[in-house]
């Protein structure tokens, strides 16, 4: 059941649970995902990058979005982090029913600005539009993910009037996540004060990037506190390519179909255990 991010979150929103937003880099990965998603019965979020998609290429994109549209739980296929325009239209003519605009390292006012163009042109085809405001940090500078050296907390009042001025689908808040694996004795610590004081002065959907390696109990947290979609990519590409170096290791196998299940049970595992944090497991019925 293909849907686009309004629709698919309005639900979640409704009934205080979140969905994942999986990264896929490839067609494997995807399938994984989309397997365990369905033996849960969970609602998803496919999400691409534009250096992934550039990957996989445009033509993969009939294949997903096929995949998405007979697959009996709901299924949104999202653009992630992007500030270029021509990607974004490109994205939209490939197949993608929600689009992220990455202006948070933008003024405010250009920001507001170029969500509203994007809007313009995403509404129309009923594909809908996620924005961030504030900036996430980053563990890796050649991450594909982006990310600023300095986090800047989420104002709460300029979440009020980003929304309010924008019309923007759903926002994504920086309360302190980074994106990549945060290295051995490093504690990540959300901001859960600013997180409330957001969800209580805004409508729309909240969106949490970042949400890898962060401990569960916050991560929880932040589920019954109003965040409806949260990122996850290195969790579960780590699983994946990991397991495949272990698999690897015996020289004999070659056949992609002997490899690459076996990484996928790995990536499953992580993706199953992020589901039942999020509280999504079961929620397809719901739809």
């Amino acid at each position: 059941m293909l849907m686009n991010m309004k629709e698919i979150l309005a639900v979640a929103k409704e009934n205080r649970f979140a969905l994942p937003a999986f990264n896929i880099s490839d067609y494997s990965m995807f399938l994984g995902i989309m397997d365990v998603c369905e033996e849960t019965n969970s609602p998803v979020i496919i999400e691409i990058h534009p250096d992934e998609l550039s990957f996989i290429r445009q033509e993969l994109m009939t294949a997903i979005r096929e995949k998405a549209h007979r697959s009996p739980v709901p299924v949104c296929i999202h653009l992630d982090h992007c500030g270029d325009f021509g990607k974004i239209i490109w994205a939209i003519q490939s197949g993608f029913t929600s689009v992220m605009f990455d202006g948070a390292e933008l003024s405010f006012e250009d920001n507001i600005a170029g969500t509203k163009k994007v809007i313009e042109a995403a509404h129309p085809v009923n594909v809908s539009v996620e924005a961030e405001l504030g900036t996430i940090g980053s563990l890796n500078p050649e991450d594909l993910e982006g990310g600023s050296a300095k986090i800047i907390y989420t104002n709460p009042d300029d979440a009020v009037k980003f929304v309010a001025e924008t019309g923007v689908d759903t926002l994504a808040v920086a309360i302190g996540t980074c994106h990549g694996l945060y290295p051995a004795g490093m504690k990540p610590e959300l901001k859960l004060d600013i997180l409330k004081e957001i969800a209580s002065k805004v409508d729309v959907p909240l969106v949490l990037h970042g949400g890898s390696n962060n401990p569960d109990e916050e991560i929880g947290q932040s589920v019954t506190l109003g965040i409806n979609k949260i990122n996850i990519s290195s969790d579960i590409k780590a699983a994946y390519f990991e397991r495949m170096r272990e698999v690897l290791q015996d020289k004999s196998l070659r056949e992609p179909n002997v490899i690459e299940p076996l990484c996928m049970e790995a990536m499953k595992k992580v993706a199953r255990h992020k589901l039942e944090l999020f509280q999504t497991i079961g929620k397809a019925s719901l739809y």
